[in-house]
């Protein structure tokens, strides 16, 4: 049977989520709330049904589910509310502005029985899942670094975004996605020192990029890197290994990757090299290297949805685990950190229970 859902936050997530939810046959958009009057006028005139108050969706019997995509520092209470209300919830990212608030919220979800997930949906772009298929299958050898560079030329958006105290910020609006991603790729307990450095350089209260370097147990480390002020940009992923390098520039999916079917340090003619001449850098013309095109993936981002209503029913366990997303808040505590004393975050005393 199909699940009632309303959205909380008419926004541009919002309306993101109902253009999906359009696919869901398991989801039934049952309504809107939201604080401000001309969305709800606006979702009114679209066609929605818009509850007067929120205190009317929680005392609906009829509500199943409800969505929150309001601003950051807002999560917490209306998804209290909703759960003590007897309301399953699924809530955008991040979820709380601190681990203690994401405790509360799982506190409340365990006494009341509710099930509780939040939005990770970039786990499903496919740029990602080229990546995370090709490091699994061992295509480039030894990965020793993996660098996430996601960049644009239009700064924070002119709204809550910008504001301290209501979760703004490129660490807590893009560095959410790029964390959760890289530790789906390595575990969790390999992860060794984190160090942060966060851009200012628009002006803003709140960070407009950062650079995060994460180094894990085995070597490898990973850069994730987010700019609002680039105008040209660099490869969106470059995934470098012993025996390749994965390259994909953006999300249109243009890039591709090599394999090393020779030897890697074969003698080679010293090349000119600006005023001077090199054989380390001298490029591989002796076919010594193969050129792939990026490997095919299927995604759909509906199956988010999907599998929570499957979680409600007891039919599948949930894709985006609560503890994932609190591994990930701990360490954006430990990116504020680094940024502020200007020093390398340790994880060696860190001991992760992975199945909490």
């Amino acid at each position: 049977m199909s699940k009632n859902l309303v959205l909380i936050g008419f926004g541009g997530m919002g309306t993101r989520h109902l253009t999906r939810l359009r696919k869901v046959e398991e989801i039934t958009v049952y309504g809107i709330w939201d604080t401000n009057l001309a969305k709800r006028q606006l979702a009114r005139k679209k066609g929605y049904k818009v509850f007067t108050s929120f205190e009317q969706v929680l005392e609906n019997s009829n509500v199943d589910i409800v969505l929150i995509a309001t601003p950051n520092d807002t999560h917490k209470q209306i998804a209290i509310d909703a759960m003590r209300a007897g309301k399953h919830v699924i809530c955008e990212k991040p979820v709380t502005l601190s681990t203690k608030d994401f405790q509360d919220i799982l506190d409340v979800a365990q006494k009341y029985h509710r099930c509780f997930m939040v939005d990770q949906n970039r786990r499903w772009d496919e740029n990602y899942l080229m990546v995370k298929k090709i490091v699994d299958e061992g295509k480039l050898g030894k990965v020793y670094e993996i660098r996430n560079t996601v960049q644009g030329s239009r700064g924070i958006p002119h709204d809550w975004r910008r504001f301290k105290k209501q979760g703004g910020g490129m660490v807590y609006d893009w560095c959410v996605h790029l964390l959760d991603r890289i530790l789906m790729l390595k575990s969790r307990t390999q992860l060794i020192s984190v160090y942060a450095d966060l851009s200012y350089v628009l002006g803003h209260e709140v960070d407009d990029g950062f650079r995060v370097i994460l180094r894990f147990a085995d070597g490898m480390r990973a850069i994730l890197e987010v700019g609002t002020a680039n105008f040209i940009k660099l490869p969106e992923w470059y995934v470098a290994g012993t025996t390749g390098t994965m390259e994909i520039k953006d999300f249109e999916l243009h890039g591709g990757y090599v394999n090393l079917v020779g030897e890697l340090a074969k003698d080679t003619i010293p090349v000119e090299a600006g005023a001077g001449f090199t054989k380390t850098m001298a490029p591989r013309n002796d076919n010594s290297i193969i050129h792939h095109e990026l490997p095919n993936v299927t995604s759909d981002v509906c199956d988010f949805y999907r599998n929570f209503v499957n979680w409600i029913d007891g039919k599948e366990a949930p894709l985006v685990k609560n503890n994932e997303v609190m591994w990930t808040l701990e360490i954006i505590d430990d990116i504020f950190k680094s940024a502020k004393t200007d020093q390398v975050i340790h994880f060696a005393d860190y001991i992760i229970n992975s199945n909490t």
